[in-house]
């Protein structure tokens, strides 16, 4: 399903690149080909907006999404630390297929357990890859390009409240020191996976963020994360960098959904046969 939405949204840049007028024309992020001619062309003619370290909105994207091959960017790609023994076992029960995970680990996509094959929202921080940031005056809004699925970071003065019910993009209060943009969050989903390799969390999890705008272009995110139920001590990142997609007024977060329906239509059809499994549509 993944690919055939890949050559759908290359064919519908390709057509929107030819069928609009200049000054009307969108800009979306990268596929797994690349940025249009069009789009590259545009971003190189745009001026760099005006810079403010506290103006943190527009479409960010992370070096790990460029050349169409998935690299390991959870928190920077720092070594996390030793599992605890609930943390290992539930390790080993995940079963990724992923291109970025581990080659001992992966098992062919038939066999494996990863959420995302049954279209489950891929949840914080596996989702940090390509999103927009949106301001308002209570909140920033995060939007993911993965099925444009949004995270609310709430700037208002709230407390996260100690009895909140896990969600897949957790609870998340932000607040401004200095330049930096400090975000404190939890209540997030045990049945996420922390990366395409099947690294668990559990719903004890909490992150501290920072993001910091060192210049117009750049968004730079550390993340620690605290999950004493699964982890032995707090996995501390390593600073992962965004940069800003020019025209910044104009370019778009693509729609890039994962549909329950056709993926279970290309399950029965493609992936359970090549995993030699039979399912109801191929009896």
């Amino acid at each position: 399903m993944r690919n055939r939405l890949l050559r759908l949204v290359i064919f519908v840049v390709v057509a929107l690149a030819y069928s609009l007028p200049a000054a009307a024309q969108v800009y979306f992020p990268p596929a797994l080909g690349g940025r249009s001619p069009e789009a590259k062309a545009a971003a190189a003619a745009a001026p760099k907006p005006a810079y403010d370290p506290h103006d943190l909105s527009g479409i960010w994207m992370g070096t790990g999404n460029q050349g169409g091959r998935p690299t390991n960017t959870l928190l920077g790609a720092a070594p996390p630390p030793p599992m605890t023994a609930w943390g290992q076992e539930q390790f080993n029960a995940h079963k990724p297929s992923r291109p970025e995970a581990d080659e001992s680990r992966k098992v062919p996509p038939a066999l494996g357990n990863d959420p995302l094959g049954k279209c489950d929202p891929l949840g914080y921080p596996r989702n940090l890859g390509t999103f927009e940031l949106i301001t308002t005056p209570t909140k920033i809004v995060q939007m993911f390009q993965e099925g444009l699925r949004i995270r609310e970071i709430w700037t208002d003065g709230r407390k996260i409240p100690d009895d909140v019910d896990p969600r897949w993009y957790g609870w998340a209060v932000g607040h401004w020191e200095g330049d930096a943009f400090v975000v404190d969050s939890k209540g997030y989903d045990g049945r996420t996976w922390l990366n395409g390799n099947g690294l668990p969390h559990s719903e004890d999890m909490k992150l501290h963020e920072v993001y910091r705008h060192p210049d117009a272009m750049t968004l730079e995110i550390t993340i620690t994360l605290d999950d004493p139920t699964a982890y032995t001590k707090p996995w501390v990142g390593r600073t992962q960098t965004f940069h800003l997609l020019l025209p910044k007024d104009r370019s778009e977060l693509y729609e890039a959904y994962c549909v329950p329906s056709e993926e279970e239509s290309f399950n029965e059809r493609l992936r359970d046969p090549a995993g030699g499994l039979v399912s109801k549509g191929n009896k």
